[in-house]
Order: structure tokens, then sequence, then C-alpha cells
């Protein structure tokens, strides 16, 4: 049987705030196990840069000049290294009890590379990985990986470039990994593809790749969401 999963698109919020409504979810799964659904936050943030659980490299001297660029910067608990988030970049952040696919975190993360890859073969770009997490195209990262797992919980998830300024990638080493680009569906394509185009092929390619349904939440639900978080 198929597993149902509800879909909150949430358009443009804060970095902050989607840490919020995550540990909101995450909270929801582990208090109330029977009656909460598996749930894929749909959005894009304003400019900030994050860096996961392997601080690397990055001193308070960094933090201090990405924030000069005009961006936010968060320390996360999420896996990798330093990365960017946008406007112009689909993030979707799944909040999925793995009980429930009989799974393991290695085998979200290639359903998750999975699913790009697919998406991206949609609009005839061949993508693949590579020994380091996310999806490429040739030598340069389109989506980038980063989750968390906790007592079977996922949080976090991933970053599609879709019409994504590439600039704000020049001020770091993204995801750390020295000798690699960065790229977008639009300047793959050579047409500019935003989120909103993106958005229903991704879900198509999620669907299939994870073998689920999906609920669309009301309009109301996603306020009610959002004002628990305000």
């Amino acid at each position: 049987m198929s597993k149902l999963v509800k879909i909150c698109r949430l358009g443009r919020i804060s970095y902050l705030d989607g840490i919020k409504l995550q540990k909101t979810l995450i909270d929801c799964h582990r208090y109330n196990t029977s009656s909460t659904v598996d749930t894929l936050l749909l959005l894009e943030h304003p400019p900030v840069y994050t860096i996961g659980i392997r601080t690397k490299g990055y001193t308070i001297d960094d933090e201090k000049r990405l924030l000069k660029t005009g961006a936010e910067f968060y320390k996360t608990n999420r896996g990798g290294l330093i990365t960017f988030h946008g406007p112009g970049q689909l993030v979707v952040y799944p909040i999925l009890n793995l009980k429930n696919f009989q799974a393991s975190m290695r085998w979200y993360i290639n359903q998750l590379e999975c699913t790009i890859i697919n998406l991206c073969k949609h609009f005839g770009l061949k993508a693949e990985t590579s020994p380091y997490t996310g999806v490429w195209v040739r030598n340069n990262k389109i989506c980038a990986i980063g989750v968390h797992g906790s007592r079977f919980i996922t949080s976090h998830g991933l970053a599609l470039n879709c019409n994504t300024d590439l600039a704000w990638y020049e001020h770091i080493v993204p995801c750390g990994i020295e000798g690699k680009g960065v790229t977008s569906l639009t300047k793959e394509l050579g047409r500019c593809l935003c989120v909103d185009e993106a958005i229903p092929v991704f879900l198509k390619s999620f669907s299939n790749t994870f073998d689920c349904s999906f609920l669309n939440s009301e309009e109301d639900e996603v306020s009610e969401i959002l004002s628990k978080i305000s």
C-alpha cells in the first residue's frame, strides 16, 4: 500500500522559521505517533549561509565576512559543510518517519538523490551522483543534500538550484569540496526555470521514487502551522 505524505507549500520564509517549523513537526511525530502524517515542506529562503555539523575550516571571521554580503548565517545539526540557500532555489524539508518506509538513512539519502536525478532527466539533463553527497551535472553540483535523523525521524533535506543567483556561491567553498563548481537548471537549460515550474516535476519524481501518494495541506492548515512559529 502506498504511503501518504502531506505537502505543505510555504513560499518564502526565513531560515529560522524553517527550523522552528521542522522542530514542531518532529515533536508531533515523537509525541503523537499514531496521528502524525509524514510531511514535505516546500519553500524558498531569503539569502542565508548554513553550516553543518562538520564546521572544519570556518571561523568567527568567516562568519562575519559572510554576514557582510547581506545574507544570514546559521550553524545547524545537519550533515555536511557550508552551503547557500536563497531565492530561486527549491528547498525541500521532508519530515518523515523512516519506520513507515522500513528504511535506513543511507537508503533515504539515495532516494533523495534518485528523485533529483529523475527530475533532471525530465528536463533533458543528465545528472548523476558522485562520491560526494548530492546531485551533479558533470563537475558541478545542482542539488545539495544535507539531512539529520533522530529516532527514525528525518529533518533538513535538499536544495535544488532552479534560477538561483550563483554569485552567492563565490564567497564559499560549497559543501567544503575544493575544485568543484555549482550550477542550476536555468544555467544548464539556457532558459529561466523557476521554483514553481520545478515543484510539480519534483513531486511526481518523489512520489515515484518513495512509492507514496500526496495529501495537500489546506490554506488554513498552513496558516495555523505558521502561526505556531511566529
